[in-house]
Parts: C-alpha cells; structure tokens; sequence
C-alpha cells in the first residue's frame, strides 16, 4: 500500500505530487498525458493583472512561495526551468502611463510596479508611449519541468500513463483500491477533465480555451515579455517566441481553430513591424471556476478522496501554495481557507 494515488500531472498534479516526495510520502502518479492544459501553457508568472492594474488574489504571498519552490526542483533534477524577466506592458496613452503611476502607490501593487518608464528601443515593436515594468515576473518552462518529473517517477516506478478508469475503483472506509493498487489517500488533480469524474463532476468547473502561436522572427530581439493585446513570451530556443493567447468559453474541443489564428496574428501585428514566421500552434482548456478561486478539499461522502483542481490562468503562481494547504489539511488537520474549500459549492441536494 501506498500513501496516496495522484490522478493528474499537470501544474497542480506535479506540485502536490513535490509536496509529497518532500514529506516522505509514498505515491504512484496515474495519468493521460495528452490532455493537460499545462504542457501547452505559456507558463508566465505575473503578479499584476494588467488590463486594469490590479493586484491578483493573494499574489504576493504565493509569488514568494513559488519561486523556492520550483527552485529547489530545479536543483534536485539538475534542470532549469525558471526564467525571471519583467513584463513591460505597451502604454497606447498619456492617460494609461498615470493610471499606471496611480497604481504604483497601492500597497499590494507597489513592490511590483517601477515608476521608472521604459523606453522603446526596439525598432520592430510599435509603442509610441513607451512601456511601464513589471517586477519580479518571468516564465516557467512548464513542458520541461513536467517532462524532467515524469522521468524521475519512471526511474522509481511511481508513473503510470494511462487513462484512470473510475469504475475500476473502489473506495474502502480507509483506503482505495484501484486495480492492483492501494492506497490511504487519492487526490484527483485532472484539470478540466474533472468533469467526467464521478466523484467530483457537481463542482462548477467551467473551462475557458486558450490557444497560443509560436513565431521565429530573425528581427524581433526581444528579451523581456511584451504585454499588449497579446503577450509575447520568449523562449528557451533563439528567435523563438510564444504570443498568446485567446480566450474562449464555449468551445471545449482541444483542437486548434483557424479563427485563433487570425485573432493572434492580427493583434501581434498591431504590436510588431519586423516579418516573422508561424511555427506552431497549440490549445489548451484551462480549469477555470465561476468564483476565479482553486477548487481544493475532500469529497462530502467519501473521507479519503480529494481533489485539487481550478488553478485558473495563474497556475504557475497559485498551484504551489495550494498544494501545501491540501497537504497540511490531509495530513496535519490544518483547515483549507474558505475561499478555496471545495465545500463552498456543496448543497444538500449534492450529498444525497
């Protein structure tokens, strides 16, 4: 027997899954690797919501806890995988360079807005108005640090890839079974594939589709992430870059659209001037909920299962800390917060 069964090895999957292997705690990972919204994400972390210069849900805090985190995977695995750069966001007015001033003397947003204005250098990028910094933001290569996890577990036999068949489960008072192996604890982490999970399909996990390009551009030297009605992401291979991304709450397929194309590409040159290549596209549904709050905690019914889902578009910053409360509360009886707390959606009419 093993201590816990994780279903799921996106970004949340892959942090609880750290936060066990921290703890001393046996587990084995089951999971479809195709559809995670994770593999396709641009893995940028951010601790400002820029389209009104606002500061996200607790995103000091959970910045502060991140970076550590993924540090001492990176030192583990030998990999690297954290990528700081600042995020200069395209003013297009006088009036959004001192709504920006404005914002900078808000307490949770002043550690992370400089006052000092870039200028535009860059001849292949169109801001007029020049750009306001970003502090302690950057991309996480999160293809690479699921892959280099995935291979450790190989290594030690924890990794099973393969689709979870719910029927071949079976919840014992203190433990689960599922085909040949047991376990103290499950915790499904499945991102939107939650919803054909029958343990767990009444929470309200709405799903938003999100596609990105990939560009090769010999002129575009860029080096920080450019925020305009796109971002432009750099990345690990030379003259390669990621722009993104669209947002769309109806189509819940995980094929690219045409339409996605068109919208990214006419955004990106309203941004850039210099010629460039697409290279690839990808989409990805990510777990969105109705509240823009993780759905974490146990099942009403079944004390030993538990789900750790909802990480949003902020995954990267967010998922860390999360994992840590859904261990704390397992294992050491710490209470979830209220707002993450799955029970905040359970009715009567749900645990009858």
């Amino acid at each position: 027997m093993v201590d816990y069964i994780l279903v799921g090895f996106g970004l949340a999957g892959v942090s609880f899954a750290e936060q066990l292997r921290k703890n001393g705690k046996t587990f084995i990972v089951v999971t479809e690797e195709d559809q995670s919204s994770s593999v396709v994400a641009g893995g940028m972390y951010n601790p400002v919501i820029l389209k009104r210069f606002t500061s996200p849900w607790n995103a000091l805090p959970q910045l502060e806890y991140a970076i550590p985190f993924y540090e001492e995977i990176e030192s583990r695995l030998n990999i690297s995988v954290l990528n700081p750069l600042p995020v200069l966001r395209v003013f297009n007015a006088i009036e959004e360079q001192n709504n920006w001033l404005i914002a900078s003397d808000k307490p949770l947003l002043s550690p992370f807005l400089s006052t000092n204005f870039k200028l535009n250098t860059n001849a292949s990028v169109l801001a007029d108005f020049n750009f306001g910094e970003v502090k302690y933001a950057g991309r996480l290569n999160v293809a690479k640090l699921l892959k280099s996890y995935k291979i450790s577990l190989l290594e030690s036999n924890q990794y099973l890839n393969e689709q979870f068949v719910y029927n071949d489960m079976l919840v014992k008072p203190d433990h689960i079974i599922y085909k040949n192996h047991k376990a103290k604890h499950i915790v499904f982490a499945e991102g939107f594939g939650m919803l054909e999970n029958p343990y767990f399909n009444y929470l309200p996990l709405n799903g938003t589709k999100g596609e990105v390009l990939i560009i090769e551009s010999e002129e575009l030297d860029v080096s920080s992430i450019l925020k305009s009605s796109v971002f432009i992401i750099p990345l690990d291979e030379p003259k390669h870059y990621l722009v993104g991304a669209t947002y769309d709450w109806t189509d819940k397929s995980w094929e690219t659209t045409s339409g996605a194309n068109e919208e990214l590409i006419s955004k990106l040159n309203e941004l850039i001037t210099c010629d460039y290549k697409v290279v690839g596209q990808m989409a990805g549904i990510r777990p969105t909920v109705k509240d823009r709050r993780p759905l974490v905690g146990q099942h009403p019914t079944c004390k030993n299962l538990y789900v750790l889902n909802g990480m949003g578009t902020r995954g990267v910053m967010v998922a860390p800390t999360v994992s840590g409360q859904l261990y704390d509360f397992i294992e050491n009886n710490i209470q979830l917060e209220s707002e993450i707390d799955c029970s905040r959606f359970i009715t009567m009419h749900d645990i009858m």
